[in-house]
């Protein structure tokens, strides 16, 4: 077998997150989408004409096909505009029945924006973005982290090394360790729309074999699992695997270790199989690389994407509609 490349491969390159060194978000550094804030199906509205009392609707809510009605301004889209637009579009529709109308638009509640956090935390599941929150305001409001019994000392139950923070379909290069454990403000960042927060289980006793198997996902660890075990149990490799250098990824997301592997040389005999650790990511690609670095941030996408889909179907059902990772 060919000597197996190890070396430490940097984080994937994704765009810089805003930071905060607080625990919550000041004014001062709000974020694109607070800029300019659309509505949304389940956000709460009154409505009125102006210096017209008597036009006064309270608690109007957008409806979940994004459309709202006041007035004769019947079905009028909502979803997805700011409220001046919204304003020049009721405007708009009741012209035919006021003169010069002026709607005045009051937000009473905001709940179309939504986060998700699954994985090893007291409450899980989506909750609404009412209003700015950091990753540590999140974390506080699903309860913090799962509380296990091990050894007879009360421990934590999360892998901050394999937890992670996707945003838009990519990984943000947030460090939960460093958050968590050394105090590092720097990492508390402020939270999007759509944002999902994943705090990985130190009980995952699992190995992640991915990218071109039979059946990419899960294969359970045992202490003399090999590489070729492992893509056996999901199937095999197949038809467009390339067989010759499959990438293993070992410890943590921000600071992994790899090693490239010759498994057509495991497989002809010519070299001694490759023994993995729980919670090692087996890739295996469809294209020759040189360098592991050349496939981390695919192997990384596929990885993320695998332990969402498969934590969410496990646990809360079809959560999860459409791929995280693109």
């Amino acid at each position: 077998m060919t000597a197996a490349e190890s070396g430490a491969a940097p984080a994937p390159t994704e765009s810089p997150a805003a930071t905060n060194l607080s625990l919550s978000v000041t004014p001062a550094k709000r974020a694109a989408w607070q800029q300019h804030l659309t509505l949304g199906p389940g956000d709460i509205l009154n409505l009125s004409l102006f210096e017209t009392p008597d036009t006064i609707v309270k608690d109007v809510p957008i409806r979940p096909d994004g459309r709202i009605s006041f007035l004769q301004a019947a079905d009028v889209p909502a979803a997805g505009l700011t409220i001046d637009e919204l304003r020049a579009k009721m405007d708009a529709a009741l012209a035919g029945y006021y003169q010069n109308p002026h709607t005045l638009i009051t937000p009473v509640a905001f709940r179309s924006k939504k986060y998700f956090v699954l994985g090893a935390v007291a409450t899980k599941g989506v909750f609404t973005l009412d209003r700015p929150l950091t990753v540590i305001e999140a974390l506080a409001r699903a309860g913090g982290l799962e509380i296990g019994v091990y050894e007879e000392k009360t421990v934590e139950m999360a892998d901050l090394s394999r937890s992670f923070v996707v945003r838009n379909g990519e990984r943000l290069p947030v460090d939960f360790e460093r958050l968590f454990q050394r105090g590092d403000l720097s990492q508390n960042v402020a939270l999007e729309p759509g944002d999902y927060l994943y705090f990985a289980s130190v009980e995952n006793s699992q190995i992640y074999v991915l990218g071109e198997v039979s059946s990419p996902g899960v294969a359970l660890y045992a202490p003399r699992t090999t590489v070729i075990s492992a893509i056996s149990e999901r199937g095999g490799f197949s038809p467009k695997a390339f067989q010759r250098r499959v990438l293993v990824v070992r410890g943590s997301l921000n600071h992994p270790e790899t090693f490239v592997i010759d498994t057509a040389a495991i497989l002809s005999a010519r070299g001694p199989n490759f023994k993995l650790q729980a919670r090692d990511i087996v890739y295996v690609s469809a294209n020759p690389f040189v360098k592991a670095e050349d496939l981390m941030d695919t192997a990384a996408k596929a990885f993320l994407q695998s332990m969402i889909v498969t934590w969410s179907t496990l646990h809360v059902g079809p959560l999860i509609t459409e791929p995280l990772i693109h």
